[in-house]
């Protein structure tokens, strides 16, 4: 057996140049580079190998440890899970700081590969520098922190280790049923450790990501199901777009007459004016796809996990008789609700399915004129808050549609918290798939900037907008000066009303006066964040960055801004003083958000009947 002697992180970078995926026959390099921020516990292991021999592997400085792993999230999940970028960090602060990311990752079910620094594993200059010490078990160190939020852990205390593991680790990072964040923390000493590699560890791998096809039984009962339901309507989930099955789906519902509402991963599976695109459902739905929810005999999700904004907590089903078909690749997903579980590939069981319900000679039972005329009263609606002013200056719904109208149909945009979520959900109007870029599953402030640059990398020929409140801003925008020196273009689009509004609006909704969520200066007389706005000029602050930037007060400026934005070489931040409140609210939906049933204020006990009530129509499965 032929070997090579190299340290256990030349092993690991060499490894990972030679992995590809295959997906209906086409092979694409699956690891792109590695994103890093270098410390003590990384500097002289990974990344010597990165300097030394990183082989094809791009290496990308990151600015901090969350917002590079959000960026590599980004660029995975543009990619359609089909290409990946690492991270290294250091020990302590640096590895914890990616813990964040982790999750949002695994949640989400995209792949991310993670390599933080961990201790000595000899142990000889215990305690180190950041080294968290557990005196009743000393295994114990801050990258334990990710075990929970991975869905693949290893540590690797021996170099030879570094074999299983790596192959585990591409088990999961390439399955699109067990997807997530990977974790391999990778002790100091042991990344410089070298070891007699056999050389067939860094042959060529090929990791062939199959298509499950739709058990026979499961589509036969399915059908079974649909026959005798006369108001069917499909949700469309993110696995619509990682199955790459836009078109079956198209084609399946207008086969069948079956409208079709949308997830916020699932968001632009159709051109928002098919004719049977109903928009978004649940907590941040539209009326017509809640309407339609409210009185559906039988849900077909597709791609979907179900969560408690899709399903307006439980309560977005009212019909008695409703029965569940879940096409999805993973079981854990495919089984919820009680529903028929069709556990399989969205692509191939569509195409199952329509074939199946087109030999029983199927429709739906909507009566004629029904869905053409819930899509026309709330795209008249959208029209309505697209063209909405403010007697105080530029409204959030009024942005959104200036936007929408200049943005070209192939542009990108990303987002993830805040208001803009359900207002994007609700109204945004997108023309071709993967265009509309939502981290919702996490929901994770900060994602959005450092989204936009991961997926500005993954789409270099297409104009990516980080669509950002300026809570999540002030967060983390670290990533905007990676864009700069890597000269990948973004541009962001900054939604300045003045604090976390979203959250504000919520909690003024269920009792509250308003407390802690504007950025006010604390008032001298009562001692309270009650004071006037916190004045901020997060133009100068992006130009003090290198970017270009505009401020706009007014839709004719913005419009201007946007048409001088795209005519720029570098990232640009346009700077949009909104005026607070001025988002969307629900539409015939629910979300729990448990309140106090004793509070010294009237209105908090009245707003927890209110909620108790509302739980008490949910569904229990």
């Amino acid at each position: 057996m032929k070997t090579i002697k190299l340290s256990m992180a030349q092993a690991l970078l060499r490894f990972l140049d030679n992995q590809y995926v295959s997906v209906d026959g086409i092979e694409t390099k699956f690891v792109k580079g590695v994103m890093g921020i270098f410390g003590h516990g990384n500097v002289t292991g990974i990344g010597e190998a990165l300097e030394r021999s990183p082989g094809s592997l791009t290496f990308i400085q990151g600015k901090n440890e969350q917002g590079m792993a959000h960026a590599a999230t980004a660029f995975a999940k543009q990619s359609g899970r089909k290409q990946i970028f690492a991270c290294t960090s250091s020990i302590g602060p640096g590895a914890l700081n990616m813990v964040t990311a982790a999750g949002t990752a695994t949640v989400n079910r995209i792949p991310l590969l993670l390599l933080p620094g961990d201790n000595f594993a000899c142990r000889q200059p215990d305690p180190v520098l950041q080294q968290l010490e557990n005196p009743s078990d000393y295994t114990i160190s801050a990258v334990d922190a990710f075990k929970p939020v991975s869905r693949y852990w290893d540590r690797i205390v021996r170099p030879e280790q570094l074999m299983t593991a790596a192959l585990s680790a591409m088990r999961v990072l390439t399955d699109p049923a067990e997807t997530g964040a990977v974790t391999l923390a990778l002790p100091q000493d042991v990344q410089a450790e070298t070891y007699e590699y056999p050389e067939s560890f860094f042959a060529k791998r090929v990791h062939m990501i199959e298509r499950r096809p739709a058990a026979a039984d499961a589509i036969r009962r399915a059908v079974e199901l649909l026959i005798g339901k006369r108001k069917p309507l499909l949700i469309a989930g993110g696995g619509v777009h990682y199955s790459e099955a836009t078109e079956q789906l198209a084609a399946f519902a207008s086969a069948f007459g079956i409208p079709v509402a949308e997830t916020q991963a699932g968001k632009s599976v159709l051109p928002w004016n098919h004719p049977l695109n109903m928009g978004g459902v649940g907590v941040t739905g539209t009326l017509a796809a809640n309407r339609l929810a409210q009185e559906a005999d039988v849900i077909i999700g597709v791609g979907t996990r179900y969560s408690d904004f899709t399903t307006s907590s439980k309560s977005a089903f009212g019909n008695e008789d409703v029965q569940f078909i879940n096409i999805n690749v993973s079981r854990f997903d495919s089984v919820k609700l009680d529903g028929i579980a069709v556990t399989a590939d969205a692509k191939e069981a569509i195409a199952a399915l329509h074939k199946a319900l087109a030999e029983a000679d199927y429709a739906s039972g909507y009566a004629d004129g029904e869905l053409p005329s819930l899509k026309a009263e709330w795209d008249h609606e959208v029209d309505r808050l697209y063209a909405l002013e403010h007697e105080e200056g530029l409204s959030q719904t009024l942005a959104l549609g200036v936007i929408n109208e200049t943005l070209q149909p192939s542009d990108v945009i990303v987002a993830a918290a805040g208001s803009l979520p359900g207002d994007l959900h609700r109204l945004w109007r997108p023309v071709e798939p993967k265009t509309y870029h939502m981290e919702y599953g996490f929901s994770c402030m900060g994602y959005e900037v450092s989204g936009a640059f991961g997926a500005a990398l993954a789409e270099p020929d297409k104009d990516v907008y980080a669509v950002v409140g300026d809570g999540s801003y002030l967060m983390l925008h670290s990533e905007l000066v990676t864009s700069l020196q890597e000269g990948v273009k973004m541009t962001v689009l900054l939604f300045d009303n003045s604090g976390f509004q979203c959250i504000h609006n919520l909690q003024r909704g269920h009792g509250s006066d308003g407390f802690g969520n504007e950025f006010r200066f604390r008032n001298p007389v009562d001692g309270k964040l009650s004071g006037s706005y916190i004045p901020m000029d997060f133009a100068a602050h992006a130009r003090s960055l290198g970017a270009r930037a505009y401020t706009v007060h007014t839709a004719e400026q913005l419009r201007e801004a946007i048409l001088l934005a795209r005519e720029e070489t570098v990232s640009t931040l346009i700077e949009m003083k909104v005026v607070p409140g001025t988002n969307t609210a629900g539409y015939e939906s629910w979300w729990r958000v448990d309140v106090p049933a004793v509070s010294v204020s009237p209105k908090v006990e009245a707003a927890h009947r209110e909620m108790a009530e509302e739980t008490g129509k949910a569904r229990q499965l």
